[in-house]
This record gives structure tokens, sequence and C-alpha cells, in this order.
């Protein structure tokens, strides 16, 4: 339970690593839930919505109330009841901070798109065994050579080559897969 706490604490603290693993956690159940209710590509558009939505109302997320995954799906609830009430066109009831979730900022618009990129790509490489995430993020997020990485891993240079190469063949499989 402490690791739990912990990832909570991150969570509501604003570490991003602490938003890539609660996405990894509860991610596929938030999906699930919504493509039930809403069909598939709703349904990935609203699950990026809530954890966007969740991200920007850590600060309101209590432990000793409930559960990190009982707060998302409250708020996975609220979401599908809200795209329901805009397909119908009804007039929407919202209190002040969803009418501002729902405020068009450019700015705003574009850091939520980082966000949800990195999460989607942090969850992408975690379908990388240890190896091949390794030498992939020393080699786009440290900007090292290929003979700069088989130095430091102590992998012969074929072997770092071949694992980028098939690491990023995993990758974009799985991200055209998320699109």
């Amino acid at each position: 339970m402490e690791l739990i706490d912990d990832l909570e604490r991150r969570f509501v603290e604003g570490d991003e690593a602490a938003l890539a693993q609660v996405y990894e956690d509860h991610g596929s159940l938030i999906y699930s839930y919504c493509r039930r209710q809403l069909g598939p590509e709703t349904g990935r558009d609203v699950t990026q919505e809530i954890f966007t939505s969740a991200w920007r109302a850590r600060h309101r997320f209590d432990p000793d109330r409930g559960s990190i995954r009982a707060w998302l799906m409250g708020i996975a609830k609220n979401r599908v009841v809200d795209q329901y009430r805009m397909q119908s066109r009804r007039p929407q009831i919202a209190d002040g901070v969803e009418v501002a979730d729902r405020q068009d900022n450019g700015s705003d618009r574009i850091q939520i798109d980082r966000v949800g990129d990195r999460m989607i790509l942090a969850n992408a490489l975690n379908e990388l065994n240890d190896r091949a995430r390794t030498v992939v993020e020393l080699s786009f997020f440290h900007q090292l050579t290929h003979p700069e990485i088989a130095a430091q891993t102590g992998l012969p240079l074929g072997t770092v080559k071949s694992d980028i190469r098939r690491s990023l063949q995993k990758l974009k499989h799985h991200l055209e897969a998320q699109s």
C-alpha cells in the first residue's frame, strides 16, 4: 500500500512520471469503460480528456476519500454523461471547473496535447523489454550515438543498432494502433 500512496502523492505533486504510471495502470480500464459507452473513436478521445482533466485537477484528488482508480472512474462517468448531453444538444449544466476545462485556449490545448503525447509515448516505451528501452532512451532522450551507447552499455555495436531498429518498428506499430 505504501507504493500506491507514494504514487498518489507524486501524482498530486505534479510528477509527470507518476502521471505516466497512473495512465499505464488505469488507462485500459478507463478506455474500456468509455469504449463500451461511447464507441471506440469517441472512447479514445474521451479517455484522453479524462486523464488531461485529472492531471489539471490533481490537487483535488484526496487519497483519504478513495483510490485514484475510483477517482478516475468518477471523472469518466461524468465525462460520459457530458458526452451524451453534448450529443443530444441539451443545455449542459456544469460547475466552473468543468466549463473552464472546455475552453479552447490555444496554449492550454498545446500543453494538453503534449501531456497526452507523453502518456502515449511512455505507454509505448513500456511495451519494450528493458535492454531495448534503455538503448532507445539513450539514443533519443540522451542523444548518444550508436558507438557511445555500445560503449556505455557494453553491448556490441550491431546489437545496439538492431535493438534500436526493432524497437522503432515496435513503437511505430504501437503508436499507429493508438491513433
